[in-house]
């Protein structure tokens, strides 16, 4: 298990233990530093970052129908304008992590920042899909440097119990309703000032992190830095790659061909080797120590599986908000604000107040239950339906659900982690989530292609039907949702201790109950 954060310095944590957690030095016997006075402009950095990475994974979604028309490519090569951004960022981020460890966190934050700024520009002024789709990929590549960088520095910035808790509940609302975000923010400057500012407006966004980053972030050399498991990376990636290929690709291949089963074998296979070279390496990528804590390894399943009931939905909501409902690309956007206000007043507020003396367990389940109710509501919906009725209160639920989880889970899947460490696991935060979001959108879309194809079975496919038969697929997909959150509230409620706190959570081997009140 990994070794103890350093406490506050007004005193030890309950349930400590051992001389690291005993007192306030460091490794080195002296004091702790006192918390940097530009910390929460610094979370405002670091926030903007992150904001940035995650509406990215959804900002061209609202875009892609003008996106097609603008460099005139088919259908079937559609779907790669998002995936090629999901399949390096999901497989790298690992390697990104480590790399963060190694080479020095602001170093890595400022270098993914520049590197997305250009890859936005490239993928802005693109000419054709093929160069498209390589800005999309470069995008990838650094945001798998960029997102756990920032996520580390979150966590060696803010130690502190209280303010780490506030910290993380904004952080989490970012991280939680970015999706959203991106989704009104590319419907409203789509519809203004076309598809090419869904990808220039990154440049903004980095310009403004790097100045923040260069003026706020300590040069701080790394202690001690890891060196590369350069086996380990490669088994990593290529195991990540083959996995949100195969998924990515499952949906048009279908589920039970060669070509899907081979790459889903192999990533299997690869990801099999990596774990059994863990345990052996000598430097490993990713030590085992971190994903053995029972607390660490519950959180990470929590952001897995809000990835899996997510990240499909916002794309069958924008498909019948547009395609359904009639609306245009910023009336779709801003029909999501209300998930996005309801995500960021959860997320902000679990630290806050009452919430604040709840355990890490009760607000996880409770906010898996809470996404699992919003499911199940929008699971009713109509073609001509009130928006107030049918949509806003799934919406509000959901909304409320995923800032509960996502604020909780990233805390405690990150709380308690060596310093050394922090890269790698905060990367593994985000690998979880962005697998799971990449097995969410290829789950959804093969549930949603067999729930039209049975409702058009031995029938003429008039537009009444079709448009039937899609409101079948979007039914299908919320039950789906449904599920994966009830089935995420019934595992964290048997798995995660009562009463944790983030502080608290890793105060005993195995992430048990520690001692004490």
């Amino acid at each position: 298990m990994s070794a103890e954060p350093t406490g506050p310095a007004s005193g030890p944590s309950p349930g400590s233990r051992g001389p690291a957690a005993r007192t306030t030095t460091g490794a080195a016997g002296a004091p702790a530093a006192p918390p940097d006075p530009r910390r929460w402009w610094i979370l405002a950095v670091i926030g903007l970052a992150q904001l940035m990475v995650v509406l990215d994974a959804t900002i061209v979604n609202v875009a892609l129908p003008s996106i097609q028309e603008g460099l005139g490519f088919s259908d079937h090569r559609r779907q790669w304008v998002v995936t090629s951004y999901a399949i390096p960022f999901g497989s790298l981020l690992l390697l990104g992590g480590r790399l963060a460890d190694r080479v020095g966190r602001r170093r890595a934050f400022l270098v993914g920042q520049i590197g997305f700024a250009a890859a936005s520009a490239l993928g802005g002024a693109a000419s054709s899909f093929e160069v498209l789709v390589t800005a999309r990929a470069l995008q990838g590549v650094f945001a798998a440097l960029l997102a756990p960088a920032a996520l580390s520095l979150l966590t060696t910035t803010f130690s502190a119990p209280a303010e780490r808790g506030k910290a993380f509940g904004v952080f989490g609302a970012l991280a939680a309703s970015g999706g959203a975000v991106g989704l009104l923010l590319g419907g409203v400057l789509t519809e203004h000032l076309g598809w090419r500012s869904t990808l220039y407006v990154n440049v903004l966004f980095a310009a403004a992190a790097v100045a923040g980053g260069a003026l706020l972030l300590r040069r701080r050399p790394p202690q001690a830095p890891p060196r590369l498991d350069l086996p380990g990376a490669v088994l990593a990636s290529a195991g990540l790659f083959c996995l949100v290929y195969g998924l990515s690709t499952a949906g048009p291949r279908g589920w039970r061909s060669a070509a899907t089963l081979g790459i889903l074998t192999a990533a299997a296979v690869l990801l099999a080797a990596f774990v059994w070279w863990q345990a052996r390496g000598p430097h490993p990528l990713l030590p085992l120590r971190i994903v053995r804590d029972r607390v660490r390894a519950t959180a990470l399943l929590s952001v897995f599986l809000t990835g899996v009931g997510m990240f499909g939905v916002f794309l069958f909501l924008t498909y019948y908000f547009q395609h359904t409902r009639g609306l245009s690309p910023a009336r779709t956007g801003l029909a999501f604000l209300p998930m996005s206000g309801c995500t960021m007043i959860s997320a902000i507020g679990s630290n806050l107040g009452l919430l604040g003396g709840v355990g890490g367990r009760a607000r996880v389940v409770t906010g898996m239950l809470l996404a699992a109710a919003g499911m199940a509501w929008l699971a009713n919906l109509s073609a001509a339906g009130s928006y107030a009725v049918e949509v806003l209160p799934g919406q509000a639920a959901t909304g409320l659900g995923m800032g509960l989880i996502t604020a909780a889970a990233m805390n405690l899947g990150t709380a308690g982690i060596d310093p050394r460490d922090a890269g790698v696991g905060s990367a593994t935060v985000n690998a979880m989530r962005q697998v799971g979001g990449s097995v969410g959108t290829a789950l959804m879309s093969t549930l949603a292609a067999g729930a039209v194809v049975r409702d058009l079975a031995g029938r003429q496919p008039a537009p009444e039907l079709l448009a039937r038969a899609a409101l079948e697929g979007y039914r299908t997909v919320f039950t789906a949702s449904a599920l994966i959150f009830t089935a995420g509230a019934v595992l964290t409620l048997f798995l995660l201790p009562g009463g944790l706190s983030a502080e608290r959570a890793h105060g005993a081997p195995g992430g048990r109950r520690p001692s004490g009140p």
